[in-house]
């Protein structure tokens, strides 16, 4: 439904976006994923028909967006960087706006309002002006404006930024329960949106895409991915890490020591190997307690560093506690 092709724009010397080609087919929800400066609002810009590429091509659902943008646009909801909004309207009487000028009939814009207002808890600002809204009530009314004509096409830039950590619960279950029928483009920098709310992640780094594919396989390109975790006591971890070494499998083991109490060792297979039955069983055969034995899927944020920035410096084990 969304076709891009080649697309690329300078602000001068400097290329913001180059040369990108991917497309989106419904029932796909992509994260747009990057740095910032990375690109990804410009791109967003772009891909809607709010800033005209350099190069390439932009086809929404068979319309090109520079040469048929009417047609284009109205198959889009679109939430901008920031979500510029009129403050001097009320969350309600901005909702009217946008649905008249989307000319929605009055039982579209009756249902459609009901919706967004229902959809993202806006009964009690409904009747303030914007301009006295906190920026998490602003981000719900930009979302509330974006949905109100159910579009078939949801681009969203940074869509909860700003919104406490219910609120972002919220929107993003909100979105998985849209994605089933509609386009869905996310740009984020927040790595847990990933795998909350997507199926598709496209890596953005200085304007170019490095990566595009699902979740599950960018976990499985990092170094953690069949890592296996041990919690066990700090008298007994040299023993341990000792042992670790000593299975044909492992390729490393780091640990983060506690002066007292429960540290952590984290066991690296080499590629492609599974190393857990093998951990299990040298600890069991040595009769070591431990207080969790756990394997990694592989953490998004190890292989994001490594395709923005360059090789991934090594891991400091204070990463270890992270998800436990």
């Amino acid at each position: 439904m969304v076709e891009i092709e080649g697309l690329t724009k300078k602000f001068g010397p400097i290329i913001a976006v180059d040369d990108m080609t991917f497309s989106v087919d419904c029932g796909e929800a992509l994260c747009f994923l990057g740095p910032n400066g990375a690109g990804k609002s410009t791109a967003m810009k772009m891909i809607t028909g709010f800033l005209p590429p350099t190069a390439g091509s932009v086809t929404v659902c068979g319309y090109d967006i520079m040469h048929h943008p009417i047609e284009a646009k109205r198959r889009i909801g679109y939430l901008p960087e920031g979500a510029p909004l009129y403050g001097d309207m009320t969350p309600l009487s901005l909702l009217h706006f946008v649905s008249k000028i989307r000319r929605l009939s009055r039982e579209q814009r009756k249902r459609g309002i009901e919706f967004a207002i229902e959809c993202l808890h806006l009964q009690n600002v409904l009747h303030q002006t914007i301009e006295t809204l906190s920026k998490g009530y602003k981000r719900r009314v930009g979302l509330a404006q974006a949905i109100v004509h159910d579009p078939d096409i949801l681009i969203l830039d940074e869509p909860t930024d700003g919104l406490d950590p219910n609120q972002k619960h919220e929107v993003r279950t909100l979105l998985r329960q849209m994605a089933s029928d509609k386009v869905i483009i996310i740009s984020t920098h927040i790595l847990e949106e990933v795998d909350e709310v997507s199926n598709r992640v496209i890596i953005i780094a200085k304007g170019r895409i490095v990566a595009d594919q699902t979740p599950i396989q960018l976990e499985e390109q990092s170094r953690f991915h069949n890592a296996v975790g041990i919690r066990i006591p700090t008298e007994r971890i040299e023993h341990c890490e000792a042992l670790l070494n000593g299975i044909g499998e492992v390729c490393a083991v780091e640990t983060a020591i506690q002066p007292s109490g429960l540290s952590e060792l984290m066991a690296f297979p080499t590629h492609g190997c599974e190393i857990l039955d093998s951990v299990r069983a040298v600890i069991n055969h040595e009769g070591l307690e431990t207080a969790e034995i756990f394997v990694e899927r592989g953490r998004l944020d190890d292989v994001f560093r490594d395709l923005t920035i360059g090789a991934a410096q090594p891991q400091q084990m204070s990463a270890l506690s992270e998800n436990h």
